[in-house]
């Protein structure tokens, strides 16, 4: 029984790696191949169904018409500004309500999230430009598309490995829950690179959008800040350490400005900015935290 037990499991596992590693497409707009079952238009079909609940779980969106209106045009910019005008996907932006949650994060297909917990930490319009810009870069780069494709991948594994080692005792259940754990840990990994990546293209799209790349450097201190000093052991933590994602961000922007960043790249608009931080700011309840850390993001891609 129990060789026939492994065998079925083998099977099981080869169908899940055949069918994970031949549903394959190229990034339309970086080039890359990619390990992914959902088309862009079903990135974008996503997305729209299910952005209305991701705002309702953070507040819903801003009541302040007029400051949602200045995310979405800096957010627009930076879609003006870089390869992501060439991508298939409809970027909009939304601000969202949640006064004490520090937080970005995109769905699939374009829909792009800030919660005022974070809008209000930041100190200029390129630092808002920088949140949005890497997360559009988890848009185009697919990284949602990328984690559902592994997690099917690996839920079969799980699968075939409760099936090899299930008998009568608690055997199998314990051997499910270990490989439960490693298909986690292998799932947390590829998005602790792919956190990496989109700070990468926040680093290049802030530049091509005019703005001082060296912002998003300031952003990780702001999420440092936030954090309280808490953490968790980096390699374990979707969202890699600041303090590790600023060193990263600066060596980019060295590597694309040898000679330094030109005089021309600014904080933006600062009086816009401005008034649109203080009209978040005006309507947060009394007495936030500003050592108040974020929650995790939905199953998105996050700063």
């Amino acid at each position: 029984m129990r060789s026939r037990r492994v065998f079925i499991a083998l099977v099981i596992a080869a169908i899940g790696g055949a069918y994970y590693w031949c549903n394959t497409q190229v990034n339309p707009v970086t080039g890359e191949k990619q390990h992914v079952a959902l088309s862009p238009s079903d990135e974008v079909a996503l997305g729209l169904q299910t952005a209305p609940e991701m705002a309702r779980q953070f507040g819903g969106l801003h009541p302040d018409r007029e400051a949602r209106e200045y995310v979405r045009r800096i957010g627009q910019k930076v879609v003006a500004g870089s390869d992501a005008k060439t991508s298939p996907y409809p970027f909009d932006f939304h601000l969202l309500a949640d006064p004490r949650t520090v937080n970005a994060f995109a769905l699939p297909g374009g829909q792009v999230f800030l919660t005022a917990g974070l809008f209000r930490r930041l100190g200029s319009e390129a630092q808002l430009a920088g949140v949005l810009g890497h997360e559009v870069g988890h848009v185009v780069h697919r990284h949602s598309a990328e984690h559902l494709a592994k997690q099917q991948f690996t839920q079969v594994l799980v699968g075939a490995a409760a099936v090899a080692g299930s008998d009568d005792s608690s055997g199998g259940r314990q051997t499910a829950a270990i490989a439960a754990m490693v298909g986690d840990m292998v799932n947390l990994r590829f998005s602790r690179t792919d956190e990496l990546e989109a700070d990468t293209y926040g680093v290049r799209v802030l530049g091509e959008s005019g703005y001082d790349p060296r912002a998003l450097a300031a952003v990780m201190e702001v999420l440092a800040r936030a954090s309280g000093g808490s953490s968790q052991p980096e390699f374990l933590s979707t969202h890699p350490d600041p303090g590790n994602r600023e060193e990263r961000i600066k060596a980019e922007i060295a590597r694309l400005y040898p000679n330094g960043v030109p005089a021309n790249l600014g904080e933006g608009e600062k009086a816009a900015f401005l008034a649109a931080r203080d009209r978040v700011a005006a309507s947060l309840p009394s007495g936030p935290s500003e050592a108040e850390g974020g929650r995790d993001r939905p199953e998105s891609q996050e700063n």
